[in-house]
């Protein structure tokens, strides 16, 4: 899409082609294709040339084996030839798309080539917002949906998701016969496309209801109670995915860089899950898997990439090798000593996060308790809902006046 918006802004001809329909399998093909596609181009000149996936025919030569590697070397190293031979009265320009800068040719990067790398990230909320904006203007939206909340709940998304979430709130208000789509529609938008549908044929016994309403309740219990983490957007135990529940974070800024404390508060709002079950149920679940692995991820990329422990200081040990860009592994640069420091320092992180946890839970088991009644009588808590249970301001009447609302707004009369 930006290719193409860069060859309407020149007004000039624009030639797209994907690196797989480039290379083949016989030797010889992939260099021919090259030769053709660029003798177009300099017919048609002045004009632009898109390669998308570009890493299939510019990787590192001598990374393949057998023929396939023949033919992929020979096809780079024609495409190296043509781009030598620009000069300012041909008139063609290539831009080339990837998703794997780190395994292309050292000699395409190089100036002269291609003299230009740009990073293409998600959008930020800045972006998104804009986004929402442009995809808005087709659907008629109810005058309390702020499309910045939207923005700001959605982190991550690309600007595909964000128009299937308009759309899909749109046909959620049609099937709940309103006229114009509604905050809680975009809501449960966000929620089917980032999370999945709503399991709503799946069993669950009350035990297993209850524990997962301690286990969210725990989340976000712990999440309010320390100083640098996501404010919480709403907790709810309707199954989706492969999920019986989930708390969702609203983050308070762009995401730039982790700073240890929010990483350290972060590690025990993982824990609070398994410590609310160990504390009001006097047993564990496996539902805490996708916590701990979350977790033990974070905990080891503090010790090993971002220097955050004493004990091993500012070292970096997981740093990738070549190899490592074409065999998807890592090459262990440190030795067996080190190695045990690590699982001692991982260790102690997660342990101190599970403490931290438990004490929370512990000295606000009333919270805890009432928060999982009203998950079990409720199904969803949202932000307002939950800082009411912390400050002991709960209050079901306006729970419920606010859920009457959102149902009867935008309805269309009976016929």
């Amino acid at each position: 899409m930006l290719a193409k918006a860069v060859a309407g802004e020149a007004g000039c001809k624009f030639i797209s082609v994907s690196g797989a329909a480039v290379s083949g399998i016989f030797v010889g093909l992939g260099s021919a294709r090259i030769q053709e596609l660029f003798r177009q181009a300099k017919k048609h000149a002045p004009a632009i040339i898109f390669i998308d996936e570009i890493d299939a025919i510019g990787t590192q030569r001598g990374s393949s084996v057998g023929s396939v590697s023949d033919d992929k070397d020979q096809t780079l190293n024609q495409l190296l030839v043509e781009m030598d031979g620009f000069d300012s009265s041909q008139g063609v320009i290539l831009i080339g798309a990837t998703n794997r800068p780190e395994v292309l040719d050292s000699a395409l990067l190089r100036s002269g080539r291609f003299d230009r790398q740009i990073y293409i990230n998600l959008p930020d909320v800045k972006g998104r917002m804009e986004i929402l904006q442009v995809h808005a203007r087709k659907i008629k939206l109810d005058p309390s949906v702020e499309l910045m909340n939207i923005a700001k709940k959605t982190p991550g998304c690309s600007g595909a998701d964000l128009e299937n979430i308009l759309n899909e709130a749109a046909l959620l208000a049609a099937r709940g016969n309103r006229s114009a789509v509604t905050t809680h529609d975009i809501e449960e938008a966000c929620d089917k496309v980032r999370y999945g549908k709503q399991r709503k044929s799946l069993e669950i016994d009350e035990y297993e209801r209850r524990a997962t309403a301690y286990h969210e309740s725990g989340h976000t219990v712990v999440a309010l109670l320390v100083k640098y983490a996501d404010a919480v957007d709403k907790v709810t135990i309707i199954p989706r995915g492969s999920s019986l529940g989930a708390t969702h974070f609203m983050p308070k800024k762009n995401r730039l860089s982790y700073w240890k404390k929010e990483l350290i508060d972060e590690l025990a709002v993982a824990m609070g899950g398994r410590a609310a079950e160990e504390v009001f149920l006097g047993d564990i679940s496996s539902g805490a898997q996708s916590d701990l692995l979350q977790a033990t991820r974070l905990a080891r990329s503090m010790v090993c990439e971002w220097g955050m422990t004493d004990a091993l200081g500012p070292v970096a040990y997981n740093a990738p090798s070549m190899s490592s860009r074409y065999f998807g592994t890592r090459e262990k640069n440190y030795s067996e000593e080190t190695a045990k420091f690590i699982d001692t320092e991982v260790r102690k992180l997660l342990d101190e996060a599970y403490k931290q946890a438990v004490e929370i839970i512990k000295s606000h088991r009333a919270e805890v308790e009432l928060m999982t009644d009203l998950l079990i009588e409720f199904e969803t808590l949202d932000r307002d809902d939950v800082l009411d249970i912390i400050n002991g301001k709960w209050d079901s009447s306006k729970k419920k006046d606010r859920l009457k609302t959102a149902g009867e707004l935008q309805k269309k009369p009976a016929a």
